[in-house]
Order: structure tokens, then sequence, then C-alpha cells
């Protein structure tokens, strides 16, 4: 006889069956009886058990003659109380400590109706050490008869995951509810590929305890040498919303070892108490951005956006969909999404129609730079609010043809502002970037001239603009984490610029929605999202490479490759004129920008003239003459060096971080 077959003759087998028809009722109907034909014997063996260890062999003849009534008084009582407290329908799988209180109260109520049943009906009385030792016997078999079959199932299990091909041996990281409840789902999953070893939890009252059968094994700090102790290949994360700088110390502490990462989802608190494996996913980037994830007030987005015409100009890009899609979830009246990338373009709005097929979207294959087709476009959908979206963003690419970004991103915006003036639009929202303060490229500098661009039109304009800044933008298409991920799933090398780079990061979910919110809120005329501390690119590369289970430096090295032309090794969020004006509302730094200068619009021109003519060196002198803090970067750093990230153990200030 197999394993599998041990375990069906116990009854422990949870895989369901195909049975006969009518085989499941007779089964629920006989199982409770058998149920309670055992705790019959267990009952009535207990308090015969209780009286010959009292009494031995000097047991009188009226004890002898009453106590059969003894016995058959006491099982019913028993059993009566059973079925009062639903005690003779088990789960053998999904029991815990609430039914184990609950088979207290019925052994202490069953004691308290035998007692007084027999004081009326029999004239000798038993012992109270005979029915305390009753009391004590009774509750024992009948948790042993109730609790070790899924203890049995469970050792079974968990000796068949550790023999498993494939299993995989995993630490749990926090002993709280959510591993509680983690833990127990794992161990109960048959097909679980996890082998838990234990668990590691930071509070010193858990240093030493089991949960589940499992023990505590020790602190966070602690983790690499129980993974290698242990052999251990799998990490889970069971805290809610774990912070980003503890996440960090964790993945530091990891660094040197072949290790893979889930975590439960940040939304555990609002699930009802319920967690399962099923539930678990990888580790991501967003789980290590310096700040807590920023939420805002969706009841008031939806008010600002309910019932309003809005147009979004590069809405198939990374940003400009988010913002679509945000937006159509609010019931706008119309929805216009504009974009060069007709493909793209295409393929948004068929899923807008297919989730949302009432609301009114309108594709618009369109250039920006196309002024006429603008204010056509303006003419026709007449927006009431105006997402400026589209841009040429890549830095080393827009170095090379400086014209392009002039005339996509500074003229393209002044087409569309007047577009948005000129059907006269409520609000216009452009979406600028950290590399406009004191920019070193000329996509940068583009950047900060179509904030200019938009705050000289809004001077003899009824429409209100506003420019709203942030960073980096964690996952948009062409950005550094897509980059590192495919650099890791080739097997490397993840090519870093400099060891010192830094950048401001978001995800697009919550920087769309804080664009939407400051943008329509009427905050101000720039608006620069808060986002925390800056992330080190080259911690941020080896963390990544940690999180897929490789060791940075061993198994995937990190390249430094040298900063390209107008990259700056660390981006500012605001100037310091900006930042003297600066009020904090909601998370959203607000400030007033220089006005632009006497001659901004003879300026233009001429940077229109010679972005128009191609002439690169003249496009330079001309944003240098806009932009006096303009400054063109150099390379700098050495090209291709292999260098370590990070030391061969974490630094003393990684390990003094409290976990």
């Amino acid at each position: 006889m197999g394993h599998g077959q041990n375990l069906d003759a116990m009854g422990l087998d949870a895989t369901p069956r195909e049975a006969p028809e009518g085989a499941p009722r007779r089964a629920h109907r006989f199982g409770w009886l058998r149920m309670l034909g055992v705790d019959a014997v267990l009952i009535a063996g207990s308090l015969l058990f209780a009286t010959m260890l009292h009494f031995g062999d000097g047991l009188s003849p009226a004890c002898r003659e009453v106590l059969p009534r003894a016995v058959a008084l006491l099982v019913g009582v028993r059993l009566a109380t059973l079925v009062w407290l639903g005690l003779h329908r088990w789960s053998f799988h999904r029991s815990g400590i609430h039914e184990a209180v609950r088979l207290e109260l019925a052994s202490l109520a069953g004691t308290i109706v035998f007692e007084l049943v027999r004081s009326i009906f029999f004239m000798e009385s038993l012992p109270w050490q005979v029915v305390a030792l009753e009391f004590f016997v009774t509750t024992t078999l009948l948790g042993f008869h109730r609790f070790a079959p899924r203890m049995v199932r469970q050792w079974y299990l968990d000796r068949r995951r550790a023999r498993a091909k494939g299993s995989q041996r995993t630490l749990i990281v926090g002993a709280g509810s959510a591993g509680d409840l983690l833990l127990r789902d794992l161990l109960r999953d048959r097909e679980s590929p996890w082998h838990v070893i234990g668990l590691v939890d930071d509070d010193p009252g858990k240093q030493g305890t089991y949960l589940n059968g499992k023990p505590v094994l020790g602190v966070l700090d602690a983790l690499p040498e129980l993974m290698k102790k242990h052999r251990v290949t799998q990490v889970l994360i069971a805290i809610p919303r774990l912070s980003p700088e503890r996440t960090r110390h964790l993945l530091s502490l990891c660094r040197h070892q072949s290790v893979s990462f889930k975590i439960i989802p940040a939304s555990f608190a609002y699930l009802d108490q319920k967690i399962t494996a099923a539930m678990l996913h990888d580790l991501s980037p967003e789980h290590l951005l310096p700040r807590d994830a920023i939420s805002f007030d969706h009841d008031e987005v939806h008010r600002l956006v309910t019932g309003r015409r809005i147009l979004v100009t590069g809405g198939a890009g990374s940003i400009g969909s988010e913002i679509v899609r945000q937006v159509a979830g609010h019931s706008p009246s119309s929805l216009v999404v504009v974009d060069i990338n007709e493909n793209e373009l295409y393929l948004l709005v068929r899923q807008l129609q297919s989730r949302y097929p009432h609301l009114p979207v309108h594709s618009v294959v369109a250039d920006i730079r196309d002024l006429d087709r603008m204010l056509r476009i303006g003419q026709e959908f007449s927006p009431q609010y105006v997402f400026h979206a589209a841009a040429h963003k890549h830095v080393p690419l827009m170095e090379d043809a400086p014209e392009e970004a002039i005339k996509n991103n500074v003229f393209g915006t002044q087409n569309v502002a007047r577009m948005a003036d000129a059907c006269g639009a409520e609000r216009f929202i452009l979406i600028s970037t950290d590399k406009a303060v004191k920019p070193s490229s000329v996509m940068g500098a583009s950047k900060r001239l179509a904030e200019m661009v938009i705050r000289d039109i809004a001077t003899t304009s009824r429409t209100v603009f506003c420019a709203v800044r942030f960073g980096n933008v964690l996952g948009s298409a062409g950005s550094v984490v897509p980059l590192f991920k495919q650099q890791i799933q080739a097997g490397g090398p993840v090519t870093v610029t400099h060891p010192d780079c830094t950048r401001y990061f978001m995800i697009i979910p919550e920087a769309v929605g804080l664009v939407v919110l400051a943008g329509l809120g009427g905050y101000g005329e720039l608006c620069i999202l808060d986002m925390g501390e800056p992330v080190r690119i080259a911690e941020l590369a080896a963390n990544m490479i940690t999180m897929t289970g490789l060791v940075p430096d061993k198994d995937i090295p990190i390249v430094y490759t040298g900063l390209r032309p107008g990259e700056k090794l660390e981006e500012v969020l605001m100037s310091e004129e900006e930042e003297l004006t600066q009020q904090v509302r909601n998370r959203i730094k607000v400030a007033r920008s220089p006005a632009p200068p006497a001659d901004f619009q003879l300026q233009l021109k001429r940077l229109d003239r010679a972005a128009r003519a191609g002439d690169t060196h003249d496009v330079k002198r001309a944003l240098q003459d806009l932009l006096p803090a303009y400054t063109p970067s150099k390379p700098q750093g050495t090209v291709a060096k292999v260098l370590p990230a990070f030391p061969a153990k974490p630094s003393s200030a990684e390990q003094n971080v409290s976990a």
C-alpha cells in the first residue's frame, strides 16, 4: 500500500473524488454518527479508567451497582452537549483554536450537568476525585480524536514536500498574523512547492517559540546565517506594508545568497484577514521606493473629472495611457486620445471601448507639431481639460537630434497650448520632468522651455495653465527598470552609467493620480510631486538582481559605462528661485517659476529657425541664450568597467538599520 493509500485509509486525503449520486449525503450522515460513536466509547472508557484508578480493587458493591447507570448518564449528557455546541460535525482540516475552546466548554458543561443529574437520582455519590479525573481524561481523548488526524496529515504532507523533487526550502519573514495565516495555508496545501523550515521575526518575545509547529529561528539580521545553515532557496515575506527601508535592508542581507523572494500584497489589511499562497507575488522594484506609497482622494478626482470633456496628447505612451485609463474610470462626458503612434493608439482605444462601452472615446492620429491640425482638433471636440503628455524623452537620442527635441517638446507644446486657448479650455496640464531644472541636456532644456511657453501664453489666456514636474517613472517604456529586467533575463551584464548616479522615482499609477489631482485641483502654475529621497541606480540594479535569486557581481556582473552626453549624476526638483516660493499641499509642492524674459518670443523665433534648418550648433547656442542655467554636460566616468556594486558584506550602516 502506497503513501497516498495510507492517507486515504485514515480519511485524511482532502483531494475531491467522484462519487455515486447520493453518496456525499450518506457519507455526511454516517460521518457524524461515527464521530459520536467514537466519542461515546472514549467517554465511557474515561469514567471507567478514572474509577479504577481511584478505587483500584476496593470498589464497593454500591459503586459497582451504580457505575453502569453513571456511565450511561455521562455518555448521554456529554453527547448532548457536543451536539448542542455543534461539535459532532467536525472539519479535520480547518478546525483551530476556536473549536478547541468550544470543546473545552462542552466538556465542562457536560461535567456540571452530569453532577446535577447524578446528585438527584443517585443516593451514593462518586468521589470528586473520580469526576475531576474523568473530566481531564475525557477532554484529552476528545481533543486527540479531533485534532490528531490533522496533525498527522500535516506531518505527512510536510515530509512529502521535503522529499519531493523541486521542493524549495523556505523561510517566512514575519511571525505575526499574516505569517500565521500564510503558514497554515502552505501546510494544508498538498501541492505547495515550498517546504517551510521556519520563520524569522524581530519581536524578542517570539524567539524560540513555535507557530503551527514551525520554529521561529531568529531575527531578521540572522537571515544570511540561517539561509546558509538550512540551505534556503526561497524567502516569503509575510509582513503587511513592509516599509521600503526594511525591504532594502532585507535585500542587502541576502545579496550574497542565491534566494528568490515573494511578498504578500500590500492590500492584506483589506482582505478580511484571509491570505493564501496564491496571493503571493514577486518582490518588485516598486517595493524599494524610499517612501511610503502615495495615496490621493479618489472622490475629489471623481468630482473634478465626471461629466467633463477631456483631451490627452501622447495618449498612447506610458504616462498618457495611464492618464487616459484613470480619467476613463471617472465617467467623463467624452475622452479624446491624440497620438502619432497609430498602432498603440488603436490597441488602447479598443481596450477602453471594451471596458467602458458607454464612454465616448475618440482616437485621433495627429502630430502636435502641426498647428493647424491641433486647432481643428480643438474646434471639433472643444475639450475642457487638456493633458499634454506628448514629448520626446530620451536624453541621449535628443543630444544627437536636438532640433527634433525643440520642434516636438517646445513648439509642439506651444501648438497644443494655443489650441487649448483658442477653444476655451478651462485647464491645460503639462507633464514636465525634473530634468528641466538646471538642465544639462537638450531634452531637459526643451522641457524647461515648454514650461516657460505655457506660462507666457497664460498671461493673456482665460485657460488656467499648470506644469507638473516629476522624476523617472518605474516601468515606463524605455526606462531603466525594463532595461535591467531584460539584461538580467539575458544573463547580464547590467549596465549602469556611474556608481554614484541617483534618480527620483515614482510608479506610474501614483504619478498620474497626483498629476490629475494637482492639475485639475487649481494648486498653482508649477507643481512638483513629492517623490521622497533619490534612489541610487547601482543599488537598484543590485537589488533587482537579488530579487531574481541571483548574486550581483557573481551571477550577473554590473558594468559601469560612464555618463552619457546630457546626463547628470543627480537631479534636483526645483531651482533656488522656485524653492523660495514653495508650499506643500497633500504631498504636492507648489512653486512659482521666474517669468520668461521680455524678448522671449523673439528668441523663440530664432530657436525655431535653427531647429527647422537642422543647425545643431545654433540650436544649442539659442538654448543657452534662452536658458542661462543650461550647461551642456560632457561624458563623465570610465567606460565599461566591471566594478563590484557593493562590498562583500553589508556595511555597518546597513546592519544597524532597524528591521
